[in-house]
């Protein structure tokens, strides 16, 4: 648990303006890159603009408190603590994509795709897949990582735009994590509020199905209205990447190899490792007359080049089509870099807005007038989206907001069931639609989509925090049940 107080003896908290006043220009300068650089660009200087606004934070915190530079640190270590570990994750990410791209992995699982998807219901099924492969594996960015990258290259030789592509990946992953035992934010959520996991998944079937069942039937209209054929151009494209790779049920014994890890329930980390270097072998055994292309001389020196210019740097098989020269390159951890810088500002941000007080000076605002039930729960909703942007972690969100709001639950004898399906519906699902949260990050780089291209098609993401705010008007559940011993 993190502990948010400082000694009030020694120390104090910068006002409410002042608190704010680095949030207002994070995201004015934000605002002003999307407008003139696109959206595609806030990850090329997004970690510019975070630590900016850290900068910015210790400095008015240095004029308006007392608070020494010490206490920053701490809060950078706080914030660390919960970001850190998921670096050699979005690392292994990188390297789990071109190895699955060079192996053919990948190639495969789109020509199957073609062969039997129907474009129409392209965007539906792909939803329902997604949902149901993170469910099994109870992580959303694996989930993303490996078939939502399939998805994503079927979906466009399809012809399907890309925003709705992702839209419909991002919100299959996210619901299923979301409803899963195996997932470390359900298990984090459930935790953090001191309630029962299973309790916990249950309570969120009043919010999450409605928010599903309509994703589904968006998704499902939208692949009708959309879609328009194009099976020349599909069959041109099936054509291309038969005659580049080796298109083998075989080859699907690498992700085969995968799963059996995640059911294991190892580590994403280790998962995502074992299963680039099973791409990696992989690679030899199934595309040799790829590895030719690049490997000249036949010794051990360039095969291990070879592999280690695989896993770190960029790679391109040209194709002759450019649509599949972009779809099939990769770019390794390399690719992932500017994820990572963008995390680490991320990290740094959050730690010091803890640090300073700046942080805990913004959330006691919010809950200062707090007086009824529908209030709470909006409060605790529209908390747990700020906090994401704030911090730039869903993990330490949902940390900071059971602490925040646990004792003002207690108090209006609220059912804790609310809170952590609350800090679900706006922490959880929401982390992905902002553009320097490392969800948000890590997901556009994974499928090449920019955060706020992508956004408005996530469809279950967007409506949870807003099912969440209904069921609470509705007064569903709300309150604590009386045990039936006690007296009326």
């Amino acid at each position: 648990m993190l502990n948010l107080k400082f000694d009030n003896k020694r120390e104090n908290k910068p006002g409410l303006l002042i608190s704010c006043i680095p949030v207002v220009v994070l995201l004015c300068s934000i605002v002003m890159i999307i407008l003139n650089k696109g959206a595609s660009s806030v990850i090329d200087y997004g970690y510019i603009l975070l630590l900016g606004a850290s900068i910015i934070s210790i400095i008015l915190g240095k004029i308006t408190t007392s608070r020494r530079l010490k206490h920053v640190w701490l809060g950078i270590k706080k914030s660390s603590r919960q970001i850190l570990p998921t670096i050699p994750i979005l690392a292994f990410i990188g390297t789990l994509s071109a190895t699955w791209m060079m192996s053919g992995v990948v190639p495969t699982l789109i020509c199957y795709g073609i062969r039997i998807l129907n474009p129409d219901l392209f965007l539906f099924l792909t939803c329902l897949v997604c949902s149901v492969v993170s469910v099994v594996t109870g992580s959303s960015w694996t989930t993303i990582a490996t078939i939502g990258v399939a998805f994503m290259g079927i979906g466009e030789m399809f012809g399907f735009p890309t925003g709705w592509i992702a839209g419909a990946i991002i919100s299959g992953a996210y619901f299923g994590d979301k409803v899963s035992p195996l997932s470390d934010t359900t298990v984090l959520a459930a935790s953090t509020t001191g309630v029962d996991l299973f309790s916990h998944i249950r309570f969120m079937m009043f919010t999450t199905i409605p928010s599903m069942v309509i994703s589904l039937i968006v998704f499902a209209v939208a692949g009708f209205v959309i879609s328009n054929g194009g099976e020349n151009q599909m069959m041109n494209m099936e054509g291309t990447l038969e005659r580049c790779f080796n298109i083998s049920p075989w080859v699907l014994t690498i992700p085969l190899v995968t799963l059996i890890l995640i059911s294991f329930r190892l580590r994403t980390d280790i998962v995502l490792g074992i299963g680039s270097l099973v791409g990696l072998i992989g690679m030899f055994i199934f595309q040799p007359q790829i590895v030719n292309r690049f490997v000249i001389d036949d010794t051990l020196w360039e095969k291990i080049q070879f592999c280690l210019h695989t896993l770190c740097l960029n790679t391109s098989i040209p194709t002759g089509n450019e649509l599949l020269d972009g779809l099939i390159s990769t770019g390794g951890i390399e690719g992932m870099l500017p994820t990572i810088y963008l995390v680490l500002s991320a990290m740094v941000f959050g730690g010091v807005m803890i640090g300073t007080g700046m942080l805990g000076t913004i959330t006691d605002a919010i809950i200062y007038r707090l007086h009824d039930h529908k209030s709470v729960v909006g409060t605790t909703v529209v908390s747990g989206i700020f906090l994401n942007s704030c911090t730039g972690d869903q993990y330490l969100s949902l940390i900071i907001g059971g602490n925040i709001f646990k004792n003002t639950y207690r108090k209006m004898n609220m059912r804790p069931l609310v809170l952590s399906r609350s800090l679900e519906d706006s922490i959880s699902v929401t982390s992905v639609l902002i553009p320097w949260n490392s969800c948000g990050v890590a997901q556009s780089t994974v499928l090449g989509v920019a955060t706020l291209m992508y956004l408005p098609y996530c469809v279950f993401n967007i409506l949870s925090p807003l099912m969440s705010l209904t069921v609470a008007w509705l007064g569903w559940k709300i309150k604590t049940p009386v045990p039936a011993s006690s007296p009326r």
